[in-house]
């Protein structure tokens, strides 16, 4: 089992994470027991962010003990995988307009202390003003105001700290090339973040590209 990111595994070619409720899964993942520990499969197909470390994300700000504001935590997949990461320490705050979505989240949440469960509109942050200051704010909503939304959300954010956003071009404008949105999005996230880095989430997301941003 090899570490690539602090809280974040790889053995024999799958990503894992460190279970922060043993026993349990979440999506049907398989589960790995190696060391006396157990350790779920993420599965990239399944996450946007698990497919932005499989194309070969560099820098990894969300680690054990940061406090992540979660906005679109939808069913809790890529959410339950933050939760194992910042372990017992950390803090996610999982946002989720959908109240659908947001009863799945809460079975998730029933084993797992370190994630907070909001029922708010990610465009409306004064709703959870109460999160106060966090390490990073991960964007993952089907929107077509998905930029605008992340600075809003960038007020809990101190100076220098980090941002990544989901871009899915599909939901913000069918008529345009996904390129032309990649760079117009970019435009209008430029006044509050620098992009640190850009990736494709091809094979695993059709017309998405994943930023890692900085809070200027």
């Amino acid at each position: 089992m090899r570490e690539i990111f602090r809280g974040v595994y790889e053995e024999g070619g799958k990503l894992y994470t460190l279970n922060f409720a043993p026993g349990t899964k979440v999506y049907g993942e398989d589960v790995l027991r190696a060391g006396g520990k157990e350790y779920r499969s993420w599965m990239p197909s399944r996450s946007k962010l698990g497919s932005a470390i499989k194309k070969g994300l560099k820098e990894m700000p969300i680690m054990p003990g940061s406090k992540v504001l979660y906005l679109g935590a939808a069913t809790g997949t890529t959410v339950s995988h933050v939760s194992d990461i910042v372990g017992g320490e950390g803090e996610v705050y999982a946002v989720e307009i959908s109240a659908h979505s947001m009863k799945s989240l809460l079975q998730v949440c029933e084993h797992r202390g370190n994630i907070i469960p909001i029922l708010a509109d990610a465009g409306r942050p004064q709703e959870y003003e109460e999160v106060g200051g966090v390490d990073v704010v991960f964007e993952d909503v089907a929107h077509p105001d998905q930029a605008e939304m992340m600075v809003k959300n960038a007020r809990f954010l101190g100076k220098g700290g980090y941002a990544m956003i989901a871009i899915k071009s599909q939901s913000i404008d069918v008529t345009k090339r996904p390129e032309e949105i990649y760079a117009r999005v970019e435009k209008e996230l430029e006044g509050t973040f620098e992009v640190v880095e850009r990736i494709s989430l091809e094979p695993y997301e059709r017309d998405h590209l994943f930023l890692l941003l900085r809070k200027k």
